[in-house]
């Protein structure tokens, strides 16, 4: 090669030597000098190592390769293919409201996007993500049809799960349904507080869809949750934006199904029916042979119970029991107070019973009328036998109890429930007002004829 020719690439020798030492060899020979000048009072290897002429060179080769692997490995990181799931993301449906009804439409599917990490950042930065599922070309009928996504990184590719759906298109229907309500979370409602009355102000609404679906609708109904009415009084109350739900015959819930108008509202009317209520101690089981109440006495004479109107009111009392099987003395006991149904809140919900044990005597009650309790309206019932229709009660307690009970306090029955035209001999059974005392009807059957009314 001539001189003139070698002369060129002597030049661009000398400039990227120029350049590497300026701006790598220098620089690192600098650090290198420095850290020598610290250990320079410090004899051994080190010494050594650095007074040797190449072995700055050596070293600052070293270093700049290292940085150079470094910042290869970063950049490698930006260029490199990567993916990523965005999950759950909503899809968008173009098609006729009005007009039609679509089924088998995914609530949500997965983008994975695919594509340098740099281009997958600003592909998750820029833009809404929308999946669409374009309908507006089709028509009644079964169609297989891709979801489409678009997205502002062309670098960046994507596939979606699932890609492509199978949908149903039908002619939208609608008729008239009777609107009804249903209370949610009524526990969570102030127990000396209950909801009487509710007074939906749409008593119909249009169900719309598609046939097949509205055939399986039997009930519609506005969704009132009691949780969310911050209730604290009795009075009346104006609620509005209930939701509403349409039912099959099974009670589950029919979906896909346009509810008009798409909300409900009501009056609400809140009271705070109470009564108060006597405690009766109810012995259970049998005591020792020979014994018997003689008196038991309540801590709690009455309790005020909250509830239903309609069914506290038919209450008459408050029932604490005791067990007193074999018992042959006095006792004191901790009883709970039964909770009758309708019943939302008690005042009390214990009581002490001093329970008093005397000596069982028993007695005979005559003339105790015999009465037909439960026969179907469309029979009459009577006893074959006149001297059947009053009956003989033996009283079984102690004697300062029993003497004072008489017949006028006694109810002797027969249940006829179920019982049709002919002739039975039916069970009698006995009941009376004090709960401390035993009432046994001394004949246990009786003959009871029943006849078809005229």
């Amino acid at each position: 090669m001539s001189k003139k020719k070698r002369g060129p690439l002597k030049k661009l020798g000398r400039g990227l030597y120029n350049i590497v030492d300026k701006l790598i060899v220098t620089p690192i020979s600098s650090i290198v000098y420095r850290i020598n000048k610290i250990l320079k009072n410090n004899a051994g290897v080190f010494d050594g190592l650095f007074n040797k002429p190449h072995s700055l060179l050596i070293i600052s080769l070293v270093v700049a390769v290292c940085a150079f692997l470094l910042i290869d490995y970063k950049a490698n990181n930006l260029v490199e293919t990567e993916s990523e799931i965005l999950s759950g993301q909503p899809v968008t449906v173009l098609y006729n409201e009005e007009k039609y009804v679509v089924e088998g439409i995914p609530d949500t599917v997965d983008i994975i996007l695919m594509g340098r990490k740099s281009d997958l950042y600003l592909a998750k930065q820029l833009g809404e993500h929308k999946v669409v599922l374009d309908l507006s070309d089709y028509k009644t009928g079964e169609y297989s049809v891709k979801l489409k996504y678009n997205h502002s990184v062309e670098s960046v590719t994507y596939k979606l799960d699932p890609s492509t759906v199978t949908v149903k298109i039908s002619e939208k229907v609608s008729s008239i349904k009777t609107l009804t309500y249903d209370l949610l979370n009524q526990d969570k409602l102030d127990s000396k507080l209950n909801i009487s009355e509710v007074n939906l102000n749409e008593s119909e609404v249009y169900v719309k869809g598609s046939s097949e679906t509205l055939a399986k609708v039997a009930t519609v109904k506005a969704l009132i949750d009691v949780s969310t009415l911050e209730l604290t009084e009795a009075g009346t109350i104006e609620v509005d934006s209930l939701p509403m739900v349409a039912y099959d015959e099974n009670g589950k819930l029919v979906e896909n199904v346009e509810i008009v108008p798409g909300t409900a509202s009501a009056s609400i009317k809140v009271d705070s029916f109470y009564v108060d209520l006597p405690v009766k101690v109810v012995p259970v089981g049998s005591f020792a042979t020979g014994y018997a109440v003689k008196s038991a006495n309540s801590s709690v004479s009455s309790v005020r119970v909250y509830g239903d109107q309609a069914m506290i009111s038919k209450l008459t009392s408050i029932t604490a029991e005791i067990d007193v099987e074999g018992l042959n003395a006095d006792k004191k006991f901790v009883s709970t107070l039964i909770k009758p149904s309708g019943v939302r809140y008690m005042s009390e919900t214990t009581t002490t019973i001093d329970l008093k044990v005397g000596t069982e005597s028993s007695i005979e009650v005559a003339g105790v009328s015999v009465e037909t309790r439960n026969l179907s309206s469309n029979y009459i019932a009577n006893a074959v036998n006149e001297d059947e229709t009053t009956c003989v009660v033996i009283l079984k307690g102690v004697s300062d109890v029993i003497i004072g009970i008489d017949a006028s306090s006694i109810k002797a029955y027969v249940d006829l429930s179920g019982y049709g035209p002919g002739t039975y001999d039916v069970p009698v059974q006995v009941e009376g007002q004090d709960l401390t005392v035993t009432y046994t009807a001394k004949i246990k059957t009786i003959k009871i004829k029943i006849s078809n009314k005229n």
